[in-house]
């Protein structure tokens, strides 16, 4: 582990500045960003969808401390929990820790400095769906610049540590009762509300991190493998990767193509692979993100 960290930290001394400073950059627009959507969309409307941001909105209305303050005063001590606690993810990764920390503290700032900045709308729904929407675009920019905004973040890391929970599990559980809190504070309704963010913001985040440019992933399993694979390559214009396989029924040899192709040209593969062999098994799938040639550029 310590062989690991030192490999990991001499490359970050290798990491072009130039790159160091982009995702500096794009840590505080991120940051920026999921701040003014708070202040505009989700706070006036009382929409506590999650992490410090929500646990700061139900503070408000309890104790009518201000927002920002009950960020900083949340992503501090966890800030520095997670780097006595995670010594591996924040002490051993110089880069991830320092763009975190900014994340931290920037993001409180600018929520108090936009403090004053009016409602972008008094509807709750539709504050809970572009709310979403904006908290996961900033989040997403966030994220791509390998951070994080701390807060609940980190409070998951430590809880998947020491109480062998998921990491995923963890982030449910912080965010479910953030959400059941404000049923009870704000009203069922808020709380669905809430909810909607949520899934939103999810959804937004996996989107600004992996993009729209759904592709499809073939396998194809057929005795005319070879002619399958010379018309993938020649009228479908694809590469296809030949694989080995073994038939558990008939215990024999059996390759199996795989094969990445575009959305729009699954029906000219499917036809194509028809054509050669009516008999073949064809399983297509979702992939959300490739990289290489012919595709997205690494």
């Amino acid at each position: 582990m310590k062989k690991q960290a030192r490999r990991r930290n001499k490359a970050e001394v290798h990491t072009p500045v130039r790159r160091v400073l982009l995702d500096f950059i794009t840590v505080l627009a991120g940051s920026a960003i999921v701040a003014l959507v708070f202040n505009t969309f989700l706070l006036p409307n009382q929409i506590a969808s999650g992490g410090v941001s929500g646990i700061s909105t139900l503070f408000v209305t309890l104790f009518g401390f201000e927002p920002a303050f009950t960020q900083w005063a949340f992503n501090i001590p966890l800030f520095v929990a997670g780097i006595l606690l995670l010594g591996g993810s924040l002490r051993g990764s110089i880069l991830y820790g320092s763009k975190t920390l900014a994340g931290t503290l920037f993001l409180p700032f600018i929520v108090y400095v936009t403090r004053d900045v009016p409602p972008a709308t008094t509807d709750p729904l539709l504050a809970a769906i572009v709310g979403g929407v904006g908290v996961g675009v900033g989040l997403g920019f966030v994220f791509r610049s390998n951070s994080s905004t701390g807060g609940t973040d980190l409070a998951a890391q430590i809880i998947n540590k020491y109480a062998g929970l998921s990491l995923g599990a963890c982030v449910f559980v912080i965010d479910g009762l953030v959400v059941v809190s404000s049923a009870f504070i704000f009203g069922l309704e808020f709380a669905l509300y809430a909810l909607i963010a949520l899934f939103t913001t999810g959804k937004t985040i996996d989107i600004v991190q992996v993009g729209f440019g759904y592709s499809k992933m073939v396998i194809i399993i057929s005795k005319y493998e070879e002619e399958v694979k010379q018309g993938l390559l020649t009228k479908v214009d694809r590469g296809v990767t030949k694989l080995a396989g073994f038939g558990g029924y008939t215990n024999h040899d059996q390759p199996v193509l795989m094969c990445v192709v575009g959305r729009n040209e699954v029906t000219k593969l499917k036809q194509l692979v028809q054509t050669i062999d009516p008999h073949a098994f064809v399983i297509v799938s979702d992939t959300s993100e490739v990289l290489g040639e012919g595709f997205k550029a690494k």
